[in-house]
């Protein structure tokens, strides 16, 4: 991972997901574009090569159906833009959130240190103010946060299933117990977790009505905010038939629904309630892949842990999507992308000698939702190998490490910014249930199966239950 373009960096991605080097018949041309965003890390090269390489991966399966060799084409400006596809979509009918709530951003401890505070639910905000024992305004905050330790209030958060990060240089996490777990774990982690028959991808083959490199594979989409469904949406611009499943109890964030559920189906299903877990377990009964983006060990405790859902349905392709990893003494806690940028360094470098500040970007959360669906791809393509039931495991804070390893933007140079113009290639409009909506389409080019979705976003509950 070392090559200093994103085309070999994809490259690599592609071979450690699936076991084998991509098929040498592929043309891929990636174009850096970095810096476009402001910041010293290269991360619209890394999108561009997350976005080339599960690009690369459906090629693969699309040879596996008698497809042709194909020429991808991704171009960075595009990708780095997709860092931001939720604020750039445009809908008549779109509700945007009235600023952030007062227990999101960075606060000065006791101890001289920052942490960044996360309480963007509602229950997360409460259950923040509870703690600290505070009023609903930053200046009180700030008072209370500064009479603890930050790595005490860290805990404490934890401790409470809240969502807090202190600030931490890129040093100073490797030599902390999750960092050194995490340096462990593969960018893209998968594990074959029981057997079962070599699997052909079902659905047509190439030449036949309908063809598309996942033409016939069922999603099971069980993830929320933007790093899951963003896995979900990938698998769906190559043909899967996604169904995104919530619960309608929880909280949503609009502009995130809008632009991670194209492509996707998408309906209500209580798992506190028998029927609603019984009619799940059925969809993981006839479905190949089954995501999930909840806390890690959230879905066990309701019975649909990874082997769990390898016997329930042998063959099957789990991906779990978390903050900060899997292993390790943070492995159970939940988090966010500012949060995965505060513990692991990138918002340390990011800030230089200024206040602290994250990248401007959901880079890890966008980044990581490709990269877990590159993830399905490789081990879809070793299903049809080798048989068996693969986990895919990927998190925002091994993202994060993988990121502050590739090279820096050259010192002095300028950021270009996100011009319209530049991206006016990549725009596409939908007829949706907010109206029309104008927005990023998929930023990967490829000659045979150029990704599409073939249906729009929905609201949350719009579609029953079922395949």
């Amino acid at each position: 991972m070392d090559g200093a373009f994103p085309a070999e960096w994809a490259r690599a991605l592609v071979s450690d997901a699936a076991g084998a080097p991509p098929d040498d018949g592929h043309a891929l041309d990636v174009l850096p574009a970095d810096p476009v965003l402001a910041t010293p890390f290269r991360v619209g090269d890394a999108a561009a090569a997350s976005t080339a390489a599960h690009a690369l991966a459906a090629a693969e399966l699309w040879r596996l159906r008698g497809g042709r060799p194909q020429r991808i084409e991704v171009d960075a400006r595009a990708a780095a833009a997709s860092l931001l596809s939720f604020l750039l979509a445009r809908a008549p009918g779109l509700v945007l959130p009235r600023g952030a709530p007062a227990t999101i951003g960075f606060f000065r401890a006791r101890d001289g240190a920052w942490i960044h505070l996360h309480g963007g639910f509602p229950a997360l905000h409460d259950g923040t103010l509870a703690l600290l024992g505070c009023g609903d305004d930053a200046a009180a905050i700030a008072r209370a946060v500064a009479q603890w330790d930050a790595a005490a209030l860290e805990d404490a958060l934890a401790e409470r299933n809240l969502c807090g990060a202190m600030l931490r240089s890129a040093a100073q996490w490797r030599a902390s117990a999750q960092g050194a777990a995490l340096a462990q774990t593969p960018l893209v982690e998968l594990v074959r977790i029981g057997d079962a028959p070599p699997a052909p991808l079902p659905g047509p083959r190439a030449g036949e009505p309908g063809a598309r490199p996942l033409a016939g594979v069922r999603v099971v989409d069980l993830t929320r905010v933007l790093a899951g469904p963003t896995c979900g949406r990938t698998l769906a611009e190559h043909g899967a038939d996604v169904l995104h499943v919530r619960s309608p109890k929880l909280p949503a964030i609009e502009p995130f629904v809008l632009d991670t559920n194209a492509g996707k189906r998408s309906c209500f299903l209580d798992l506190d309630d028998r029927d609603g877990a019984a009619r799940l377990r059925a969809l993981a009964r006839d479905a190949h892949v089954f995501a999930d983006g909840y806390r890690p060990g959230a879905l066990a405790r309701r019975g649909f842990g990874a082997e769990a859902l390898a016997a329930l349905r042998p063959g099957i392709v789990i991906a779990s999507i978390d903050c900060y990893g899997h292993a390790g003494p943070w492995a159970a806690r939940a988090g966010w992308e500012q949060l995965a940028q505060t513990a692991t360094g990138m918002a340390h470098e990011q800030a230089g000698d200024a206040a602290p500040a994250v990248v401007p970007a959901a880079v890890t959360d966008y980044t990581t939702g490709r990269l877990a669906a590159l993830g399905v791809l490789g081990a879809l393509a070793r299903r049809a190998r080798e048989g068996g039931s693969w986990h895919v495991r990927v998190s925002l804070a091994r993202t994060a490490t993988w990121i502050q390893s590739l090279p820096r933007v050259a010192a002095g140079a300028v950021p270009s910014g996100l011009d319209p113009a530049r991206l006016a290639p990549w725009w596409i409009e939908l007829d949706t249930a907010w109206g029309r909506v104008a927005r990023l389409g998929p930023v990967a080019r490829m000659s045979e199966t150029p990704p599409h979705w073939s249906l729009p976003p929905a609201p949350l509950g719009t579609h029953a239950p079922r395949w």
